[in-house]
């Protein structure tokens, strides 16, 4: 009577395994009822097995059965490291992207926000189930970048209560959730859910306001020189492009992130000037973009040229000319200097891609800094190059050749950047826990079209400008390398190549066949 309950104990343990195999592979959602089964199960037979310890006992002393335990454990420990590497798998994440442009993974940018988050940020995709995997594979990677990191697909025809509770109103809708704030993102681009994440952490978007009046680069201008593209990527980083016209204005907005003065022709008036101290006195941020003349007559910029220098920064008046070579790999000439190498700063950490400046002048530190403002240089050319001061006759002739009297030896500085902590003020409002102190911050390029749109043909010009554009509002968590659009690599071929191509194919190949048939016939005879 005991050994017939012990083996209706063993089936009964085999049968709740094989239930719980069942539910596992076959209802996913009822996981939690396969894992108290599958240890039921487990239980239920290893106690039939002891409770038959003498007959497996006696089996295992025959010859055969000692052959079979061998075999019978070499596979277990088979199958076990198989679980074991499986389970390593699934919790340590490794892929190798081995495209040019690393299309398939999270770029510095991403990595670099994912990691800072300090909250919970919930990723729904609302897609049709179809569509599930392609959204789940990019999904995946921004979880697998923080563990504040959750997502969830959703098809909003099986489940519209919870799209209508998020406002869906079109498939491939991701909703991102953050501290409390929602930003809806209709692409599954890396480029457009990392805008989003930006926008939704950040939170309230920022101004940038471009000064205005002085011939200065145009936000709304498509042309080569003009400004539009630069201000599209702002907008991706949760900005907004605001135009300023001093003179009329009078002082800078209360609202504005960062002024730009991007190229100005003619130089600002004394107004201008003090509406801009005004501004810096009160923790403003500015970047200065400083051309050299473009002809012999052009009117000097003397009174921006001496607010940078109140702030630690000498404008050159000269030309940076760069012989190194280069900019052929660009497929620029010598009046086009070409940075690759960047002086530790926080705009440029990490940074290690090229940036190529169209007729830029020199943007170095006062030795010793003025007014105890102490700027420091993060952009500088190649050692084969130098800061030609006559412009003169570089203008006229097109020639230019080093004076080791007058001309400054490369590495010339091309930017520099000085950042000032007033004292704080006791009756101001204390700022939250985890807020950075205020800061004035200025930043000084020798060149405006570096940024303009026929400049960001080249990666790294994009995002050094993007990247001080963080640095000045004190989002450092900007500062990194943006996303690459995957590189085109079709093949293009003319008429008479695609003829030539089709006539190999057709004809060709064939009759390179018959003839080694032929050769190989001859010989066997001979």
């Amino acid at each position: 009577m005991t050994n017939r309950i012990l083996n209706i104990i063993g089936w009964l343990g085999t049968a709740l395994v094989i239930v719980a195999l069942g539910i596992r592979f076959g209802l996913p959602a009822q996981d939690q009822y396969a894992f108290y089964l599958a240890w039921a199960g487990l239980v239920c037979i290893l106690a039939y097995m002891l409770s038959q310890w003498r007959e497996f006992a006696k089996m295992f002393t025959r010859r055969q059965a000692r052959y079979g335990t061998l075999t019978g454990v070499s596979v277990l420990v088979v199958l076990g490291i198989l679980v074991a590497l499986n389970y390593i798998g699934k919790r340590q994440n490794k892929r190798w992207d081995l495209t040019e442009a690393k299309q398939f993974s999270l770029s510095d940018q991403t990595r670099n926000i994912l990691s800072k988050l300090d909250a919970p940020l919930k990723i729904t995709a609302f897609v049709q189930e179809p569509e599930f995997q392609t959204y789940q594979d990019r999904l995946k990677e921004y979880q697998y970048g923080s563990k504040q990191v959750s997502t969830e697909l959703v098809d909003p025809d099986k489940k519209p209560t919870i799209a209508q509770q998020n406002g869906v109103q079109q498939y491939g809708t991701i909703v991102l959730n953050y501290k409390e704030r929602t930003e809806k993102v209709t692409s599954n681009t890396e480029q457009d859910i990392t805008n989003g994440i930006i926008k939704v952490v950040t939170g309230q978007q920022k101004k940038v306001y471009f000064s205005q009046g002085h011939g200065e680069k145009d936000t709304a201008a498509s042309d080569r020189e003009g400004y539009s593209s630069i201000a599209s990527a702002l907008g991706g980083d949760n900005y907004t492009a605001e135009k300023l016209v001093l003179l009329q204005q009078g002082s800078v907005p209360a609202d504005a992130t960062v002024v730009i003065a991007a190229g100005p022709k003619i130089d600002f008036l004394p107004p201008e000037i003090e509406a801009l101290k005004t501004y810096l006195g009160k923790n403003g941020k500015l970047l200065l973009e400083l051309d050299p003349p473009e002809k012999i007559d052009s009117p000097p910029l003397t009174n921006l040229i001496a607010l940078a220098h109140d702030w630690g920064v000498e404008v050159g008046n000269n030309v940076v000319v760069d012989v190194s070579g280069m900019g052929r790999l660009l497929g620029t000439d010598a009046s086009i200097p070409v940075a690759a190498n960047y002086p530790s700063h926080p705009i440029t950490e990490r940074f290690n891609v090229f940036t190529a400046y169209p007729m830029a002048r020199s943007a170095a530190p006062v030795s010793g800094g003025v007014n105890g403002h102490t700027a420091q240089t993060f952009v500088e050319s190649s050692p084969r190059s130098w800061a030609e001061t006559d412009i003169k006759t570089m203008l006229s002739t097109g020639k230019v050749e080093m004076d080791k009297v007058k001309d400054k030896p490369g590495p010339v500085s091309l930017a520099a950047a000085v950042s000032f902590a007033a004292p704080p003020d006791p009756a101001a409002k204390p700022e939250e826990p985890g807020t950075p102190r205020p800061e004035t911050r200025v930043v000084v390029f020798g060149d405006s079209d570096f940024a303009g749109n026929s400049g960001l043909g080249i990666q790294g010009n994009r995002d050094l400008f993007l990247n001080t554009i963080g640095w000045l509002s004190q989002q450092e968590n900007l500062i990194s390398i943006r996303t690459k659009e995957a590189s085109d690599r079709r093949l293009t071929l003319t008429s008479a190549q695609q003829t030539n191509i089709m006539w190999g194919t057709m004809l060709g190949i064939p009759v390179i066949v018959f003839g080694m048939g032929i050769y190989t016939w001859r010989r066997r005879r001979g």
